[in-house]
């Protein structure tokens, strides 16, 4: 018996093709956007929680109030700040940070890029720590000065030709010798970037003791959140003033994630509002149906057929229009998705990689399946509940 409903319902949904496919139109448009926007959000949170990760667990991140990332015009940390807490001894090393975007002339061309300086004694280990690896030269080494090391993006791409080893570049007229190039990383600010020494950037820039942020890095087996603490006391007491922040990791993939949530909400919350579209749709198409097949419904009971078998025709025809507009949207969706990293990639944020799992094609084939049958539900009982001598008479 179900084959028979399943075959009827087939041979309706295709005897009317052209409206059966503006129809379930809207369900593609709204799976599809679903799909794409769960899988490239999804992928977001996953790469950001990834560049995060290499930041390293056991080190605190320390810098005044409002500071907002490189370029931040905030300032209120001292060269006395970080010797404070280099006296802690649960870290194993606390390195001073200068950012700035800084004017460079390689070739006859000046671009302007991120600027990094650490302490010069700093680079092997601090940049061994999160994972960043030389894919031409070295580091740069304890007591340089005018040495520097470019991003692979900085270094391939920034200029009408490629900077290599022992090349030589202004920053902001001062030369420096380039004696390493970073592996690609796949985020764009990581790779356009310039590091230098600390010590030839306040000369360069005409910096003083200042600094804009501080990386503390704890010894193995620290407990990061008792070591925030003391280091927020023991700032305190130095400063005499409140004007900082001393953030671990977990916080800051915290506030992440919860942006990423709010923003997943919204762009789903959007997209479902084309699936509603395409339900209604479906319900209109259903209606019209019943009307058009008024003397066919009937006939089916004259000769015999229960309101729940025109029920059930009926909802399995709304169910495979919805689950027809599910499989197109799925598949469009995650094409979309895969376009969206390779397009990234290309942007120089190779970082993002877009999930195709199992569960999102199950949900958007289920989510559709269900939004046809819901729609068609109205249209249905009306269609099971005409009585066949009226049916018979309808015109």
């Amino acid at each position: 018996m179900i084959n028979d409903y399943f075959k009827f319902a087939v041979s309706n949904i295709l005897h009317r093709k052209v409206r059966s496919w503006l129809t379930v139109l809207g369900i593609i448009i709204g799976v599809a956007a679903i799909i794409a926007l769960i899988s490239v959000s999804q992928g977001l949170k996953e790469s950001i929680q990834d560049q995060f990760s290499s930041f390293g667990a056991d080190r605190l991140f320390i810098a005044s109030k409002g500071f907002q990332g490189p370029g931040s015009a905030s300032k209120g940390l001292t060269d006395k700040d970080v010797d404070t807490l280099k006296k802690i001894s649960e870290f194993k090393y606390v390195s001073p940070q200068l950012f700035t975007n800084g004017e460079v002339e390689f070739s006859n061309k000046i671009k302007f890029t991120n600027i990094i300086g650490l302490p010069a004694e700093d680079y092997d280990k601090a940049f061994a720590d999160i994972g960043f690896e030389v894919s031409q030269g070295r580091v740069i080494r304890a007591g340089e000065k005018k040495t520097a090391i470019l991003g692979a993006r900085a270094a391939d791409e920034m200029f009408d030709k490629d900077v290599r080893i022992r090349s030589k570049i202004k920053i902001n007229k001062d030369e420096y010798t380039v004696v390493g190039v970073f592996k690609e990383r796949g985020s764009q600010q990581d790779d356009n970037q310039i590091y230098i020494p600390i010590e030839g950037f306040k000369e360069t820039f005409n910096e003083d003791e200042h600094v804009d942020a501080i990386i503390a890095q704890a010894k193995q087996g620290s407990d990061l959140e008792a070591l925030k603490k003391k280091a927020e006391r023991a700032l305190k007491r130095a400063r005499d003033d409140e004007n900082f922040q001393v953030v671990t990791p977990a916080q800051i993939a915290e506030q992440i994630n919860n942006v990423l949530g709010v923003v997943q909400i919204v762009l789903v919350g959007i997209a479902a509002i084309s699936l509603i579209v395409g339900g209604i749709g479906i319900m209109n198409s259903m209606y019209t149906s019943v009307l058009e097949r008024t003397r066919e419904i009937g006939i089916m009971k004259s000769i015999g057929a229960h309101n729940n078998d025109v029920l059930a025709i009926f909802l399995i025809e709304s169910g495979l229009l919805g689950l027809v507009g599910g499989l197109f949207g799925v598949g469009i969706g995650v094409g979309i998705g895969k376009i969206v990293e390779v397009f990234a990639a290309n942007s120089g944020y190779g970082f993002l990689k877009v999930p195709f799992n199992i569960w999102i094609v199950v949900f958007g084939l289920g989510f559709a399946f269900i939004v046809g049958v819901v729609s068609g539900t109205l249209p249905a009982v009306r269609a099971s509940k005409l009585s066949p001598v009226d049916a018979l008479r309808y015109e």
